[in-house]
């Protein structure tokens, strides 16, 4: 039997107007859940999912990273200099050299900045890319709309970043649900499409549970509620099917996780739905290492 684990390996953080965030919620409801500060803005992590599968180890996402220039890292409140997932992965005794894949949801810079080195490095013309020996694996429409954004959009893209993708010689651009001849079995994709175009999530089957990696669709525990939905999501009502989709897959059974990626607090938990039909996350996990599942 195939080892698997999975551990939360934390990026930067980052601050983003609690509005934006949660779309048309009022305040008076979104502050109850996370409390902003003076100017409204809320914590946010930036977390990426490490999973073992025997020797391979696979890192879902590499968060937001500190590439920005000190102006525009304050504009959207990344205020730590380092690269805290590099420091975190050698926390946990790894380095970017030791991961064999990178999965990619979105090219969002809070989903891929952590791909580039620091700003202090580069001082803003990055020409390589950290996680030397990685397979970067994106999900074709994703890839697309990076290359060519919509103006409404066009903000939340690295402009360097796709052809620095391209021309690594180790890019994996990926269509459909499974890819066994390149990455292992146990991990599968489905694609939303109301957050952003091709948004891609990895489902990992372990020896007893599966994990969803929710990326955008649901950030954070908070966003579980199905009416909540972010300004940045480009069709709301689409994002609500979807997480309803979703929901009506996993919901109340013992195996089935999501994994949060901007939830300041928690990395995992289970759905449930209510007597009175309302989702909610249960059995919250908060800093799962090296979890057998």
């Amino acid at each position: 039997m195939l080892s698997s684990y999975l551990t939360e390996v934390l990026g930067n953080s980052q601050s983003l107007d609690g509005g934006a965030m949660f779309g048309n919620a009022p305040r008076a409801l979104w502050e109850t859940w996370i409390k902003p500060d003076s100017i409204g803005r809320i914590s946010l992590a930036c977390r990426s999912m490490l999973i073992e599968i025997d020797s391979t180890k696979i890192l879902c996402e590499v968060g937001v990273g500190c590439f920005f220039d000190p102006t525009l890292a304050e504009r959207y409140g990344v205020t730590e200099a380092d690269h805290v997932l590099i420091k975190n992965l050698n926390r946990i005794g790894l380095s970017d050299q030791d991961i064999d894949f990178v999965i990619l949801s979105h090219l969002h810079f809070d989903h891929a900045g952590g791909l580039l080195p620091p700003w202090s490095d580069t001082r803003g013309a990055p020409t390589r890319l950290l996680f030397p020996k990685a397979k970067y694996v994106v999900g074709k429409e994703a890839l697309q709309r990076a290359v060519a954004p919509h103006p409404r959009d066009r903000a939340s893209f690295i402009p360097e970043l796709p052809h620095l993708l391209q021309s690594s010689s180790r890019l994996i651009v990926v269509e459909g649900e499974s890819h066994p001849e390149v990455l292992p079995e146990r991990i599968r994709f489905f694609y939303t499409h109301g957050h952003t175009p091709g948004h891609m999530h990895t489902v990992v089957q372990g020896n007893s549970q599966t994990v969803t990696f929710a990326g955008d669709l649901v950030p954070g525990t908070a966003w579980v509620n199905l009416p909540i939905t972010m300004g940045y999501d480009r069709y709301a009502e689409k994002v609500i099917d979807e997480k309803q989709d979703l929901y009506n897959s996993i919901s109340g059974e013992m195996n089935q996780w999501l994994f949060y990626t901007h939830d300041n607090i928690t990395a995992l938990s289970r759905i449930v739905r209510t007597p009175k039909g309302k989702y909610t996350p249960e059995e919250l996990i908060v800093k799962p290492e090296r979890w057998s599942f």
